[in-house]
């Protein structure tokens, strides 16, 4: 992208936002830099970070969508076109470590720039991405994908892997039941969050931690589901709603007085992290732009947002997200880079319809 029409994206997008972070500015203190050409600098910051990191399959797919969301269309097909580089002959995109339905991320912002450049060979590897989750990706009796090859796991991980993906092509029914059989397995009424790994094989949790990016990622994965089905589809829609607000619920009811939550949710003990809040604020932003979510929730929402943006640093790393490669220490990953984009281009969308 030439200087100007970088200039004119950023001058474009800071016009539409005027008075829109007002909105929320009761909710908590407003950070310094958070006028609208300010985040507008911000993401740009964040942006160029994440694509400095080298990323493995799903924050490839994770890194396209954000671009996506934030309307920065040509990063978005460059990303599609790069996670045609590792293809495997099974189907899967942007082929570097994860999982079996990881790469399943990469699938919309893949399809979406297919049909936005037509370009034959993007159209033709969403496709087969596609045939892959429908008939060869490995899965249980009921149909419930498994996250790994090799060994029968259910994982917190899977609901943003193929049921958006499978949503977005209009496999409703597939998505639907993705979704069903993960929550089936993982769900935990009594305190309303959701466990990591399940292993189907010995009946038997694998990790039962409540993983703070774990329901992060329930969270994203329901509400992409929720924002691709039809109208005719309401009945499924107000469950899956249901679904989200309730996991919303579970999540806030441990959020700390800073904004931020623990790696594992409801273990104090564990490090302060910065990813989950991203995500939740990304899902509540979302939901109440779309209306499925009370606007009650902006306030929970705005109070994370703020928090996140205190965690970046003067090169655009978000710190504390639960780091890679382990993900078992607070550090940055490309897929928090990823989350903050998102957070801020449902913000914006959100403070829009609010104003």
């Amino acid at each position: 992208m030439n200087l100007s029409r970088r200039n004119f994206f950023a001058a474009s997008l800071a016009a539409s936002a005027t008075g829109l972070y007002a909105a929320a500015a009761d909710a908590a203190e407003t950070h310094p830099e958070q006028t609208a050409a300010g985040t507008v600098d911000k993401v740009e910051k964040v942006k160029n970070a994440m694509l400095a990191m080298q990323r493995y399959s799903w924050e490839q797919g994770m890194a396209g969508q954000a671009m996506w969301e934030w309307g920065d269309r040509e990063t978005a097909v460059l990303l599609a076109r790069a996670s045609l580089i590792n293809t495997t002959e099974d189907g899967r995109l942007a082929a570097v470590g994860g999982g079996a339905t990881d790469p399943a991320m990469a699938g919309e912002m893949v399809w979406r720039a297919g049909l936005l450049t037509d370009d034959a060979n993007l159209l033709r590897a969403a496709d087969n991405l596609l045939e892959f989750l429908l008939k060869r990706a490995p899965r249980a009796n009921d149909g419930t994908l498994y996250h790994v090859f090799g060994s029968p796991e259910i994982w917190s991980d899977s609901f943003n892997t193929a049921p958006p993906y499978l949503a977005v092509r209009g496999r409703f029914d597939e998505a639907i039941g993705q979704i069903e059989g993960l929550r089936n397995r993982l769900w935990d009424a009594d305190k309303k969050l959701l466990s990591h790994i399940w292993n189907d094989g010995k009946r038997k949790f694998k990790r039962k931690d409540f993983w703070g990016v774990g329901n992060g990622w329930v969270a994203a994965g329901i509400t992409r589901v929720i924002r691709a089905l039809p109208p005719e589809r309401g009945k499924d829609k107000k469950r899956l709603v249901g679904y989200l607000k309730d996991l919303v619920d579970g999540c806030l009811a441990f959020q700390r007085p800073d904004g931020l939550f623990h790696d594992v949710v409801d273990n104090p003990n564990s490090f302060v992290e910065t990813n989950l809040g991203q995500m939740l604020s990304y899902s509540i932003y979302t939901g109440v732009a779309a209306g499925w979510l009370s606007a009650d929730y902006i306030a929970a929402a705005y109070h994370m947002r703020q928090a996140a943006w205190k965690k970046v640093d003067q090169n655009g790393f978000v710190q504390g997200v639960c780091g890679a490669p382990k993900f078992d220490r607070p550090g940055v990953a490309a897929e928090g880079q990823a989350f903050f984009i998102l957070m801020e281009s449902s913000a914006k969308n959100s403070m829009r319809k609010e104003g």
